[in-house]
């Protein structure tokens, strides 16, 4: 993309599966709003749910969620898992195992394979990847899900770029720490011959993706491609209220269906669009 590129935005929602109330919402934010994209945890406790709505909305595209932090796995190896399969929360210890452990990065290479391969079973086409918790950041993970993905057909990646200047702030010590790892994922993609996005929003906002939020940033999106992603749901199940304290997923799902949200983009020339269309 050239910075001379008309503004696109792709309107997604992560964690499909979850919950029945996350699966709820993000069939309500397709049928009667802007969202055309939803990325799916397969291993995740309403994965079935999920799938019966998801063959209902043949125009909603389905990417892999890719799990590998604070989340269930397929396999349970025990190496990267507890006893239930869970994968813990501590980002920085997990980063350090998945980048120096040989055994470790086996564990992590199988457990990438079968969540691809759990996608490809449901017979939907494989839209994009993504991973929880942005751990494709990771070099060592965002290869080894750019290279499976490439067997399983993945054209498309998210670049978690997210510029300050449009959310009206000025970019932090950590904003170019995070400019530095998506370098390094561009590179990975681009090797592919994959798509990914120019912008990402949703990061410093997160869970609090909020109508008023969204409206002041429409007309600020920089040109290129940008992806705005939601974690909407219909109510907080349990696990949600333990893993996302005092997020607003009603508020998030209001702000993609609010009839404010496509008036502000018409009237910003800014088209939506998806993965497939870049």
């Amino acid at each position: 993309m050239t910075v001379s590129s008309p503004r696109r935005v792709i309107f997604s929602a992560d964690d499909f599966g979850m919950s029945v109330e996350v699966n709820e919402a993000i069939e309500e934010a397709h049928r009667k709003g802007l969202l055309s994209t939803a990325s799916l945890m397969v291993a995740a406790p309403a994965f079935e749910d999920a799938l019966k709505r998801a063959r209902k909305m043949p125009n909603l595209r389905l990417g892999l969620h890719l799990v590998v932090i604070e989340g269930d796995s397929l396999l349970h190896l025990p190496i990267i898992t507890d006893q239930q399969g869970w994968f813990g929360r501590d980002q920085l210890k997990l980063g350090f195992q998945y980048f120096f452990s040989p055994t470790t990065r086996s564990a992590l290479k199988k457990e990438i394979h079968a969540q691809f391969q759990q996608f490809a079973r449901t017979g939907l086409r494989l839209d994009h990847a993504n991973a929880h918790k942005h751990m494709h950041l990771h070099p060592t993970i965002g290869h080894m899900m750019i290279h499976t993905g490439k067997t399983y057909g993945l054209k498309a990646v998210r670049t978690p770029m997210e510029p300050a200047a449009p959310l009206g702030g000025t970019p932090s010590l950590g904003d170019r720490a995070l400019e530095q790892w998506t370098r390094v994922l561009r590179a990975q993609i681009h090797a592919a011959g994959m798509k990914t996005n120019d912008s990402c929003f949703g990061l410093r906002w997160s869970g609090h993706m909020t109508p008023e939020r969204i409206h002041s940033l429409i007309p600020q999106l920089p040109p290129g491609v940008s992806e705005i992603y939601f974690h909407p749901a219909k109510g907080q199940s349990q696990q949600m209220a333990e893993l996302m304290p005092g997020y607003q997923p009603d508020q998030e799902l209001a702000s993609l269906i609010s009839p404010t949200t496509k008036d502000l983009l018409a009237a910003n020339n800014i088209q939506t669009t998806t993965w497939d269309a870049l």
